[in-house]
């Protein structure tokens, strides 16, 4: 978390918004653990991350949902998941985000 809060204070002070997606869980084999988190600024800019670069375009495109909506969401990406396989989490696990507008 500490690696991501220069970016995202230059955000907010850029007036954006921000979405935090944090892995929650981890089921089988995942490219990270638990508590992993990645930043998304409502211009698409990201900071951190959750699995290490393979679904890391989906999560923002799924940041961007929340920010549009300000409601969070549990999203999950495995290697039985089409949407998972096409963005590449093909470790054989599944991880489980939870995204939600970060507040300052």
């Amino acid at each position: 978390m500490k690696e991501i809060l220069a970016d995202v204070e230059r955000w907010f002070d850029e007036g954006q918004t921000v979405a935090l997606a944090t892995v929650v869980d981890v089921i089988g084999s995942g490219p990270r653990e638990p508590g992993a988190v990645m930043a998304v600024s409502q211009k698409g800019e990201v900071a951190g991350s959750v699995s290490g670069g393979c679904v890391e375009g989906a999560v923002v495109e799924e940041s961007l949902i929340v920010l549009e909506s300000g409601i969070p969401r549990l999203v999950s990406f495995g290697y039985s998941d089409d949407e998972a396989f096409e963005v590449g989490l093909t470790c054989g696990g599944t991880i489980r985000l939870f995204v939600e507008p970060l507040t300052w």
